[in-house]
C-alpha cells in the first residue's frame, strides 16, 4: 500500500533553492530575494535568553544534525547562522517572518508558536533529504527572500480515534510530528466510544481495564494510564499542538455501559462490542448516578488537560429521545464550565441550547438536509464558534476511489482535489464568516490498525486541510496547489510517510 521506499535509486540534489513560496501551508507573503544562505559546518542556531526560544532553537538542531553531520551549536552569542527571535509585533500569536540571505536567516515572531511555525517552513525550503537521519551531502541551501506570515484560523486540528482500534504513545507522537510540520495546532483525541474507553479514570477504573479490553475486530484494545496521558499532552505541547480530549456522549458510550451496569436504565450492563454500527447505545439520562459519573470524568480528564477545550461528542445519540437529549446537554455543560473547560460538540449540540462560548463541530454533507445546516447556522448567528469538518470533504477515513484498500465511503469518495477545493469561509449558508473558527480533519479508525494506515489515509489529504486552515483565500488554487503537493513526495519519503499517490497529483517520476 502506498509508496516504497526501499532500493529506490537516489533522486538528484536540485541545483538551486526551492522557492519561498513552495511551502504549504502558502504562506501570506513570500518576496523573493538574490542570494541564498548555505547551511555550512560553521553554522550556529543563535536565540535569546527565553528558555522558549531556546528550546525550539534545540528543536531544530535535532532535525538538522543527523542529515547534515553538522555540530550546529545552539548558543546566545556569536553572528550570522540561524536566528531565533522574540519581538513583538503584529504577527500575532502564531505568526511570524522569515528573512534569509547570504549572512543568514533570522525567524521572527511575537510568541514561540509563530518561531515553531517559522521553523517548519525552513524545513520545507531545505532539500528533502534533511529529514533523514544518516549524513546526506546537501548542499544546505535556503532561498533568499522574506516570508510573512499568520494563519487564517486559530483552529486547525486534527481528530484521530483511538477508541475503535487503539494506537499508543508512541504511535500517537509520530502522527503529532506529521501533523507539526504542516502548522496544526489542535490534536482531538477521541478516548471512547462503543468499542473501547481509552482513558484511566481512577473514580471509574473499570472504564479503562474492562471497556478498554477490546476494539473493533476484537483485537486486545488498550488504555492510556493518566502517566500516558500526560506523556501526549506534553509532546504535543512541544509541538505547539493543544490536545483537546473528547468523551462522546449520551450515545457512543456501549463501553462504559458494559463497564457499568447502574448506568444503563434498566440496570443490566451489555456485552463489550465489537463491531461498527452506531446509534444504538445511550448514557440513562433519568438517573443522578449517570451525571455523578460524568462529573468524575470530566473532573479527572480538565485535570490532566491544560488546553481550555473539552469535547463532549452529542452525536448519533439515535437512542436517545430529543427530548432527553437537550435536558442532558442542559445538565452536563455547566460541569465543563465548573472545571475549567469550554464546551466543544459535534453539531448536533445545536439542537439543545450551545452554552456561551461553546464550540459545534460541523460534520454535516453537502447532502445535508437545508435544516439542518440552517439550525447550525443559527446558532453560528447566536454566537456558538463553528468548526468546520465536513465529512465529504476532509473525513480522512473516506476512501479516495473505490479501490481504497481501507476506509469507509458512507459519506462518499474523497479524492484530494475534493479534500482541499472549497472555502470554510463560504462554506455553511447563512453562517457568519466570522463564526468560522477553522477546519479540523477527523481520523476514524474502523478500518485503520498502524501507523502506515493512519498515514496513507492522512497524506495526501492532511496538507490540503492545513493549507485551508492557514492560508489566505486568495492563495488557494487547485492548479498552484498540486505542484506544491507533489514536491512534498520526496521529504516524505526521507521520514519514511506512506502516502496514496493520487492520479490527481503530478508527482515526480520514481
Amino acid at each position: 500500500m502506498g509508496v516504497s521506499v526501499t532500493g529506490a535509486a537516489p533522486a538528484s540534489r536540485p541545483t538551486a533553492p526551492t522557492p519561498l513560496d513552495r511551502v504549504i501551508p502558502a504562506p501570506a507573503s513570500a518576496t523573493p530575494g538574490k542570494n541564498p544562505y548555505r547551511i555550512t559546518r560553521g553554522t550556529q542556531i543563535r536565540v535569546d535568553g527565553s528558555r522558549e526560544t531556546r528550546r525550539v532553537g534545540e528543536y531544530l538542531a535535532d532535525i538538522l544534525r543527523p542529515s547534515t553531520g553538522y555540530r550546529l551549536p545552539v548558543t546566545d552569542r556569536g553572528a550570522g547562522g540561524i536566528r531565533l527571535r522574540l519581538e513583538r509585533g503584529a504577527s500575532g500569536a502564531e505568526g511570524y517572518r522569515l528573512d534569509s540571505g547570504p549572512s543568514g536567516v533570522t525567524i521572527t515572531a511575537a510568541a514561540p508558536a509563530g518561531l515553531f511555525h517559522g521553523v517548519q517552513s525552513l524545513r520545507q525550503l531545505l532539500p528533502a533529504a534533511v529529514e533523514k537521519d544518516s549524513v546526506q551531502p546537501g548542499p544546505w541551501l535556503v532561498a533568499g527572500g522574506t516570508i510573512e506570515d499568520t494563519p487564517r484560523y486559530g483552529w486547525r486540528g486534527a481528530m484521530l480515534d483511538v477508541s475503535r482500534h487503539f494506537f499508543t504513545v508512541e504511535q500517537v507522537k509520530r502522527y503529532i510530528d506529521q501533523l507539526a510540520l504542516y502548522k496544526i495546532n489542535k490534536l482531538h483525541l477521541h478516548l471512547s466510544d462503543d468499542q473501547g474507553w481509552r482513558i484511566a479514570i481512577d473514580s471509574w477504573p473499570r472504564l479503562a481495564t474492562y471497556g478498554g479490553s477490546t476494539q473493533v475486530g476484537g483485537g486486545p484494545g488498550g488504555h492510556y494510564t493518566k502517566a500516558d496521558y500526560k506523556e501526549i499532552v506534553r509532546y504535543a505541547s512541544s509541538r505547539y499542538l493543544e490536545v483537546v480530549p473528547e468523551i462522546d456522549m449520551p450515545g457512543h458510550t456501549n463501553a462504559a455501559l458494559a463497564s457499568y451496569a447502574e448506568l444503563n436504565c434498566d440496570g443490566v450492563a451489555p456485552p463489550l462490542y465489537t463491531g461498527t454500527a452506531v446509534g444504538f447505545s445511550s448514557l440513562c439520562v433519568g438517573k443522578d448516578i449517570t451525571y455523578d459519573f460524568v462529573d468524575d470524568v470530566i473532573r479527572e480528564l480538565a485535570a490532566l488537560t491544560p488546553g481550555r477545550y473539552l469535547h463532549i461528542g452529542g452525536d448519533e445519540a439515535h437512542s436517545t429521545s430529543h427530548e432527553d437529549y437537550v435536558a442532558f446537554m442542559e445538565r452536563v455543560q455547566p460541569v465543563v464550565a465548573r472545571y475549567g473547560k469550554t464546551v466543544v460538540g459535534w453539531h448536533q449540540l445545536t439542537g439543545a441550547t450551545p452554552a456561551k462560548g461553546a464550540l459545534a463541530q460541523y460534520w454535516g454533507l453537502d447532502g445535508t438536509s437545508a435544516q439542518e445546516k440552517e439550525r447550525v447556522a443559527a446558532a453560528a448567528r447566536n454566537g456558538t464558534g463553528i468548526v468546520l469538518s465536513p465529512a465529504d470533504r476532509i473525513y480522512l477515513d473516506m476512501k479516495y476511489t473505490a479501490d481504497t484498500p481501507l476506509g469507509l465511503s458512507w459519506a462518499g469518495l474523497v479524492e484530494v482535489r475534493r479534500s482541499y477545493d472549497w472555502d470554510p469561509g463560504a462554506y455553511l449558508p447563512g453562517a457568519p464568516a466570522s463564526a468560522i473558527r477553522g477546519v479540523e480533519a477527523p481520523l476514524w479508525s474502523e478500518t485503520v490498525t498502524n501507523s502506515d494506515e493512519i498515514e496513507y489515509m492522512a497524506f495526501p489529504r492532511l496538507p490540503g486541510v492545513a493549507e485551508l486552515g492557514w492560508s489566505p483565500a486568495s492563495t488557494h488554487d487547485w492548479d498552484a496547489y498540486k505542484v506544491r503537493l507533489a514536491a512534498q513526495a520526496e521529504r516524505w519519503e526521507a521520514l519514511g510517510v506512506d502516502f496514496y499517490r493520487s492520479p490527481q497529483v503530478p508527482w515526480p517520476a520514481a
